[in-house]
């Protein structure tokens, strides 16, 4: 079973930024795609970036590009979202997500974290 667990999360003015974390469980996070989502309240749940198994190929949304930079480190079972001039309408749960074949994509994730909330004051 793979757990993943979200931190880094808070609350930063417009202009400002944030890194999130996803601490992955087990052995086996470097074989497999990971990604970001967000949740706004009242919205549905939208794809923000994703990373291959290795960290070389990304792909983001095209309101985060630019600003947000994924990535990942295999030795540490970690995925990060390093957050640049965030905007008010970034605010949402953010959640990671673990796909389900090594390499990037939009759907096809089979794990979720729990998230972490980022609010962005104006």
């Amino acid at each position: 079973q793979v757990q993943l667990v979200e931190s880094g999360g808070g609350l930063v003015q417009a202009g400002g930024s944030l890194r999130l974390s996803c601490a992955a469980s087990g052995r086996t996070f470097s074989y497999y795609a990971m990604g970001w989502f967000r949740q706004a309240p009242g919205k549905e749940r939208e794809f923000v970036a994703a990373i291959d198994w290795s960290g070389g190929t990304t792909y983001y949304a095209h309101s985060v590009k630019g600003r947000f930079t994924i990535s990942r480190d295999n030795a540490k079972n970690t995925l990060y979202l390093q957050m640049n001039s965030l905007k008010p309408e970034d605010t949402a749960v953010y959640y990671c997500a673990r796909r389900s074949t090594a390499v990037v994509g939009t759907t096809g994730f089979d794990y979720w974290g729990q998230g972490t909330q980022v609010t962005v004051s104006s």
